[in-house]
């Protein structure tokens, strides 16, 4: 069995779907493939283990595993004009020192927040609870993340989006690299490239069937968000581009991994294309 992590949110969900259901035809099928649906910032955890086969993670946890875990070229999600918010209460006074909570220490909205905001108080917490806490003082400000980012507590306003950090920070215009797959160096090499196709697959079948697959993943209430909310999510972070990355979302992750290197938060530099799971072997094994 092959173990898949991913997160609860719709994005994941709607991207590997097609693989629980059933519908690939490839050797590595549903039966094949064991899922886990856990929130971004456990997942970054466990990957920092070496738990799971494959995982969804945060792109710039990756340096961090580089040496364990191969990037996937599929079923991933950038920010395009869009992306985690920093939100406030209404009327509030940011200080330079302000509380703020996070998804979690490994996550890109954390790394960028972390270059960008350098005197603010952070706390970690489920992103689930990040709304709640804001809300009730407990922190001055958060930063929401997935589905969250769609519909606020109307007391709540955004002081920044985190697209406009990513913007000011690089300077260049780039997507916004949040998250994708890795796969674990230790599976053999035909297996792991057998098992990328298969989440190709899955994710080609999803955006070709998608009102199918949403309907179903609605009825068996296995995603947090209603009809509307649903379409709007998958249109930002579950479309065309997850499929497989390209060349510009390319260069949109190595100037991610260029910045945490600049501001100290990766030991090595790396460039994307040297960590990408590829298929040359085939051509050698079937020549």
């Amino acid at each position: 069995m092959i173990s898949v992590a991913h997160s609860p949110d719709a994005d994941d969900i709607f991207m590997y779907y097609a693989i629980k259901f059933g519908w690939i035809d490839c050797p590595i099928n549903n039966k094949t493939f064991h899922n886990i649906a856990l929130d971004i910032e456990t997942l970054n955890q466990e990957a920092l283990k070496n738990t799971y086969d494959v995982s969804a993670i945060s792109f710039a946890l990756f340096p961090k595993i580089a040496n364990d875990y191969a990037l996937l070229p599929t079923a991933t999600s950038f920010g395009n004009g869009y992306g985690p918010k920093l939100v406030k209460k209404k009327g509030m006074k940011l200080k330079k020192d302000f509380r703020v909570a996070l998804s979690g220490e490994h996550t890109t909205n954390a790394l960028l927040f972390k270059i960008y905001y350098k005197h603010a108080r952070i706390t970690y917490m489920n992103f689930l609870d990040i709304e709640k806490a804001v809300l009730e003082e407990k922190v001055h400000a958060g930063v929401l993340i997935h589905e969250n980012i769609l519909d606020f507590h109307n007391e709540l306003e955004v002081e920044k989006e985190l697209w406009d950090v990513w913007k000011e920070l690089i300077e260049v215009d780039l997507p916004l690299p949040l998250g994708g797959m890795a796969i674990r160096r230790s599976i053999p090499l035909y297996r792991a490239i057998l098992i990328k196709k298969a989440l190709i697959k899955a994710v080609e079948v999803a955006l070709k069937h998608q009102n199918l697959l949403s309907g179903m993943l609605l009825e068996r209430s296995l995603i947090r968000v209603n009809k509307e909310r649903l379409r709007t999510y998958l249109s930002l972070y579950a479309n065309e581009t997850s499929t497989r990355l390209s060349e510009v979302q390319i260069l949109a992750i190595d100037k991610l991994f260029e910045l945490g290197y600049q501001h100290g938060f990766y030991a090595n530099l790396l460039k994307t294309k040297d960590c990408l799971l590829t298929d040359e072997y085939l051509q050698y094994r079937f020549s």
